[in-house]
């Protein structure tokens, strides 16, 4: 199987666990994307859900693809958010963000009861950092930000690069108006430690570790799918 069918697969076994009636977190990125086609097909034969996007371009989609959407000020308590995820590690603690909408992804996540990650077996790490660690900032005070949380890592004993993430030649910006700062400092070996020091640095808006929050991940792979849940 290509990696896109294997990706429709493990979004068609998320499916499953989508009951009529439910408020849901849809998520953003490719297999994101895939799971929004199939929901979509049972939303056409008559099921009932009521969708919070985690960015305008898979809210664009499913207005495309007629699923009916709401947001968080009118349903601000959702019972299961399905979204994808650039790394899983085997606690179920992801990197996010390779798309731009960890923010959004976050909130919305957090907002669910319940947070099912939906990949490909490529997806599987044994720990996080391989995929650059995406940092969302704000873009007042950039450079101070920069060297704040360059200087977070080196005190944790990381060395990398932190680059600006650029599309076009100038500034990406997320849909909240922010840039994000990309990590590329392999291993992360305490993923808590390095999130509270993030976090602690007034211009970092937020960072694509997700730890926790997971409570299943469906991973499609050459032997079929495998259902995981979090540890605990």
């Amino acid at each position: 199987m290509s990696q896109d069918e294997l990706k429709t697969a493990a979004a068609r076994a998320a499916l499953a666990h989508v009951e009529d009636g439910m408020k849901l977190g849809i998520g953003t990125g490719s297999t994101a994307e895939a799971f929004v086609h199939l929901l979509a097909e049972k939303v056409g034969d008559g099921m009932r859900v009521l969708g919070v996007p985690t960015s305008e371009r898979t809210a664009r989609l499913c207005l495309e693809l007629g699923v009916p959407l709401t947001s968080l000020n009118e349903e601000p308590e959702l019972d299961l958010c399905i979204d994808g995820a650039d790394e899983i590690d085997p606690a179920l603690n992801l990197t996010k963000g390779g798309g731009g909408a960890l923010l959004r992804e976050k909130i919305v996540a957090y907002a669910s009861a319940k947070m099912i990650v939906i990949a490909d077996e490529s997806k599987l790490v044994d720990s996080l950092g391989g995929f650059a660690l995406p940092i969302e900032v704000n873009p007042f005070g950039l450079e101070a930000t920069r060297l704040h949380v360059q200087g977070a890592y080196r005190d944790l004993g990381y060395s990398g690069e932190l680059r600006l993430r650029v599309r076009s030649g100038e500034a990406f910006e997320t849909d909240g108006g922010h840039y994000i700062l990309d990590a590329s400092f392999g291993h992360i070996s305490n993923p808590k430690a390095l999130s509270d020091a993030l976090h602690a640095i007034p211009g970092v808006v937020e960072h694509g570790m997700f730890i926790g929050m997971a409570s299943l991940a469906v991973v499609a792979g050459s032997g079929g799918i495998r259902e995981l849940p979090a540890r605990g």
